[in-house]
């Protein structure tokens, strides 16, 4: 299913399907998708931050089984940026961030027109990321909104040069972004390391990797959850996304 033109849809018509999606994650996370030992939860608080997806991983560690598989081989995503030497805090100065069901490891955020909307907006959204990342939480940021006069290039590279400067541009066919953020451990040798994907209205999301250790991850499924999302929505809901009309209004 192609990504829709979400732009001009009211923010309360896009919020009702970031929860739908959202969930639509978490079921598709817990069924399979992550090995055994790993759970995941729709909207917990984290130090005070408010992520849409938590990744956890109970506090004595993984079980073996078989259910679900972590993947080692780098993703394959348009751009791969890593962070020079010192571009974020060490392991040792983190603040490990726990859950009374285990110790968050990856935060999933479908960013929302609010994110973006004011400076002070973009200013929280960008310092909640970095925040993580610091902590050793990893991220996948998936933005359907196009560039804005305050993120001229993205949300990634608003993110990025916070840790960073960097010379990244989103191509202009292309001005959705998902980008996928594993947090580094310098002390083993590890940047942090950015996989960015640009996307466009019309085209199928790709998987994307969401970390949870270091060089591991698990994809996923964004196209099959967003389809998900889509076909429980309303009916009403879905023909205004798709030609500005609700039924029954002149076309």
């Amino acid at each position: 299913m192609p990504i829709h033109n979400w732009e001009p849809v009211p923010d309360n018509l896009f919020h009702h399907f970031h929860q739908r999606w959202t969930i639509a994650i978490c079921d598709a996370l817990n069924s399979g998708t992550l090995p055994e030992g790993y759970s995941a939860l729709v909207e917990q608080h984290a130090l005070g931050l408010v992520p849409d997806v938590l990744a956890l991983q109970r506090r004595r560690g993984p079980t073996e089984g078989t259910r679900g598989g972590v993947l080692t081989a780098p993703p394959k995503t348009r751009h791969v940026i890593e962070a020079r030497e010192g571009g974020l805090a060490s392991r040792a100065n983190r603040i490990v961030i726990r859950h009374h069901l285990g110790q968050i490891v990856c935060v999933i955020e479908i960013v929302s027109p609010g994110n973006k909307s004011s400076r002070n907006g973009l200013r929280s959204f960008v310092a909640k990321t970095v925040e993580f990342l610091e902590q050793g939480v990893h991220l996948l940021i998936v933005d359907l909104f196009p560039p804005s006069k305050r993120d001229p290039q993205g949300i990634h590279k608003a993110i990025w040069d916070e840790i960073e400067e960097s010379e990244f541009s989103l191509p202009t066919d292309k001005p959705l972004t998902l980008a996928a953020y594993m947090a580094g451990d310098p002390l083993a040798g590890i940047m942090t390391t950015a996989y960015v994907e640009p996307v466009a209205v019309g085209d199928a999301l790709p998987d994307m990797p969401a970390y949870l250790e270091n060089c591991g991850y698990v994809l996923v499924p964004l196209e099959a959850t967003y389809q998900a999302a889509w076909e429980r929505c309303p009916a009403d809901m879905r023909q205004l996304v798709e030609t500005g009309k609700l039924p029954g209004e002149d076309q």
